[in-house]
């Protein structure tokens, strides 16, 4: 075989592999999003300037926004435990961020920043009131950015096992850029985040990571995060942005600077959680703290009861 042939013949494969891996890519995106679990005929959409934003609201009262943790797999279902209880005290608001859950997922890098606007144009467009706010996991740094430049929106902030100030701080890096690069390419980077993202791997998640007990995790729970990252334009765009760390942001100096009441619930079983709730306070003594024994990182889905009662102290 001369040297065209075998150059012909390589293209010719590697067609044939980058068609059957699309063919795969569509299969997955098919499936996994025909249960139609998060579909929600109480749904409302906040027409946002980068994409329609999904939310809920139910109850009356003072407004309380709730934010889901800042991954691609996360949307307002995370809340779905908690909604009933609350919504008896608060107009109860759940949002799904802009490339997660039900809301639009266009293709390009998220920010911090980004997300500061969103919940900033959402409080000013929608509530149209001072808010309380809980949120979870890597998205406690956004309404506590969003606070420190215009505190008149928020009212108390509380969060459910806040990532650690130095995990907030983390910047993107030379390795970071290029794996977000390979992640972008649309037919590589989608089979990469459809094996990181399938089903088996969220199970592992749930049982080794979310949930403290493994025989908590409900089927329809893992399948209702395998929907949501599998909704939309592009859902591996918020995946790369948080795993290059576009998403991170230094909170040190907001939280010096905020006087609003903010109240922090982590996991005991979290490693390392004592120390990183000490070193909150270490910037803003005001925070009051409170270590969950139930639960693990989402306990409002594994042990819903045990956050209602921080809830009820520290909100009602």
């Amino acid at each position: 075989m001369n040297k065209k042939n075998k150059v012909l013949t390589m293209l010719i494969l590697g067609s044939g592999a980058a068609a059957s891996i699309a063919f795969i890519n569509k299969y997955i995106k098919v499936t996994a999003t025909s249960k139609n679990i998060l579909e929600d005929s109480k749904s409302l959409c906040y027409k946002w300037r980068l994409g329609n934003i999904h939310y809920t609201k139910t109850g009356s009262g003072k407004p309380l926004l709730l934010i889901h943790d800042l991954t691609s797999i996360s949307s307002g279902y995370e809340w779905s435990s908690l909604i009933p209880a609350l919504s008896e005290h608060f107009t109860v608001y759940t949002i799904d961020l802009l490339g997660c859950g039900r809301s639009e997922k266009p293709n390009m890098t998220y920010t911090n920043y980004l997300y500061v606007q969103l919940i900033t144009d959402f409080i000013k467009s929608v509530i149209g009131r001072r808010t309380d706010i809980v949120a979870s996991g890597s998205s406690a740094a956004i309404p506590l950015m969003a606070c420190s430049s215009d505190n008149e929106l928020f009212d108390r902030l509380l969060f459910i096992n806040p990532d650690s100030l130095l995990t907030c701080s983390q910047v993107p890096g030379k390795s970071a850029k290029l794996y977000k690069f390979i992640l972008d390419l649309p037919i590589i980077g989608t089979f990469i985040y459809h094996i990181s993202t399938g089903k088996q791997a969220l199970r592992e998640l749930f049982t080794g990571s979310y949930f403290s007990n493994p025989f908590s995790v409900k089927q329809q729970m893992v399948d209702a995060y395998y929907e949501s990252a599998h909704l939309g334009e592009s859902p591996k765009s918020v995946f790369a942005s948080a795993a290059c760390h576009y998403t991170k942001c230094n909170i040190t100096n907001a939280l010096k600077k905020i006087d609003n009441s903010i109240y922090i619930l982590g996991n005991e079983a979290l490693d390392g959680m004592e120390e990183r709730l000490e070193e909150f306070q270490k910037y803003n003594p005001a925070i009051e703290t409170t270590l969950l024994q139930e639960g693990r990182y989402l306990p409002q889905l594994e042990c819903p009861h045990e956050v209602l009662k921080a809830i009820e102290m520290y909100l009602y």
